[in-house]
């Protein structure tokens, strides 16, 4: 049952950095269109359209990598912030790389945009660190139950 408990964690805890991931991304590629002060209000409808694509694509390009990293962290007891940080920028760092063409006769990666890779190991680095705040500060928890209310007291004899 705890295992069952400790895979919700997960999961919600993937949904939320996800989520936060997403909104960096959206944010920080719209950005120069929001400090240009001519360009009137923003709908905020559009922006939480935005929000809706930038969650649904950091959380399919993320899933497979971010899995990986929280099986690694479950299975061998990992609960150090720093630990989910790095995995999240490697997680970023893995989802832009997939998304840009890769030449097989040089071995480089063509068309890499700086801020592009910079926003997404950023947003990795964020969302790693949410959800350690969620999931990843009792990582591996779920294999030593509290104990018994029998046994938490010293006999009184």
């Amino acid at each position: 049952m705890a295992l069952i408990g400790r895979l919700v964690v997960i999961f919600i805890g993937f949904l939320a950095a996800c989520f936060v991931g997403g909104m960096i991304v959206v944010g920080a590629l719209l950005f120069p269109e929001f400090s240009d002060l001519g360009a009137g209000p923003v709908d905020e409808g559009v922006v939480d359209i935005l929000l809706g694509f930038g969650f649904i694509f950091v959380s399919g390009f993320a899933l497979v990598p971010a899995m990986v990293i929280a099986a690694i962290t479950e299975a061998l007891y990992i609960r150090s912030a720093l630990v989910y940080a790095v995995g999240g920028g490697l997680v970023g760092l893995a989802c832009y790389l997939g998304l840009v063409p890769f030449h097989s006769d040089t071995l480089q990666f063509e068309g890499i945009v700086r801020r592009h890779l910079e926003i997404m190991t950023g947003a990795g680095i964020v969302a790693g660190v949410v959800y350690w705040l969620i999931a990843g500060r009792n990582a591996g928890a779920w294999r030593n139950p509290p104990p018994l209310p029998s046994q938490s007291r010293p006999d009184a004899r």
